[in-house]
């Protein structure tokens, strides 16, 4: 599914089946690594567990570590994608179960697991391993700008956490159903647990942000393409650095556009509005140009979880005809999706 793009690819062999844990959650967007997996790797999952105050599901059966492990898991992967990528004192003792019934631990946080100390404790004590995916790999260069062969698609947002994620591995398997030949290219924990390979693009040191994009999608045949999940958002106050180095590195032929048309301010930053997607549109392409002139906008993915079949459908309608682009939710599919895959090989 994803070809190598070295040192990470391969040191990357996840102990699989995994056990997701949602620890406290109550807002499913944090949850976003443990619905990425139930979703696109539902084969690597066993189920679920969770502790008292969690009101967030994956729809997985929901299981202790012992009867997880008795099922065939190996490790119990860390779910919750929170803001700031912490480990909240409340998850610690499930995650020593968790040791305690031969599982590994693997976490998409900031956080390194070995620097709390009960965790690496029980790691010493039980012999499992604690595996941190948000590490880059080492000797990444600064960006150079050069043109590369091959083509690019980047998923650009107007926030985090609306489906960026999910709108790459759905054209990824809508160009590989067409016969082409594309690799995903993950930038994110989630990401990298489904593809096995990636560069977890906010872990990089900011001066080799745009190198590691480079490096994600190197030169290739000119038919191919790589299609690069996108991180965050250049209207994101926080977050901002990382998806512009992910812009100008990537050097996107196309990008599509990723919204949630039921949010209206930046999650976690309530003070601040959600941009249009006009004015993602137009900024995307002032500043990719940078870098690939021959930038355009190849649609927009709307994700329409929130809205009723009849509603979603007249909402994309009503925007791709404002827009004069195809708007689509690919987790709905059809002929718009198909419209918006067309658009983007035009």
């Amino acid at each position: 599914m994803n070809a190598p793009t070295g040192r990470l690819a391969d040191s990357l062999v996840l102990p699989q089946p995994y056990l997701l844990f949602l620890g406290d959650t109550v807002e499913a967007s944090y949850a976003k690594t443990a619905f990425g997996l139930a979703d696109w790797a539902p084969d690597r999952c066993v189920g679920e567990m969770a502790i008292g105050g969690c009101t967030v599901t994956t729809g997985l059966e929901r299981l202790s570590p012992a009867d997880a492990r008795a099922a065939g898991a190996r490790s119990v992967v860390i779910g919750v994608a929170n803001q700031g990528g912490v480990l909240a004192d409340s998850w610690v003792a499930a995650l020593i179960e968790a040791m305690e019934a031969g599982l590994d631990v693997i976490s998409g946080l900031h956080v390194r697991l070995a620097s709390v100390p009960a965790l690496a404790e029980a790691a010493r004590r039980t012999g499992q391993r604690l595996i941190d995916v948000r590490t880059p790999p080492a000797g990444i260069p600064i960006g150079n700008g050069r043109k590369r062969s091959g083509k690019r698609l980047l998923t650009v947002g107007t926030d985090c956490a609306l489906g960026k994620k999910y709108t790459a591995l759905a054209l990824h398997r809508a160009f590989v159903q067409r016969g082409l030949d594309a690799d995903f290219r993950a930038t994110g924990q989630t990401g990298i647990m489904i593809a096995g390979g990636g560069i977890p693009m906010d872990a990089v040191i900011s001066d080799f942000e745009a190198g590691a994009a480079e490096i994600l999608s190197p030169d290739a045949p000119d038919a191919h393409w790589d299609v690069v999940e996108g991180q965050g958002s250049i209207f994101n106050p926080a977050y901002a650095a990382v998806s512009l180095g992910l812009l100008h590195g990537s050097q996107p032929d196309v990008f599509v556009v990723c919204h949630d048309p039921a949010r209206t301010v930046i999650l976690g930053m309530e003070s601040f509005a959600m941009p249009s997607i006009d004015e993602v549109i137009d900024l995307t392409i002032r500043l990719g140009s940078r870098t690939n002139p021959a930038i355009r906008c190849g649609g927009v993915s709307l994700n329409t979880s929130a809205y009723s079949a009849e509603a979603a459908e007249a909402l994309m309608a009503a925007e791709s005809e404002r827009l004069g682009l195809p708007v689509a939710d690919p987790i709905r599919g059809g002929a718009a999706f198909d419209a918006l895959v067309d658009s983007c090989l035009a």
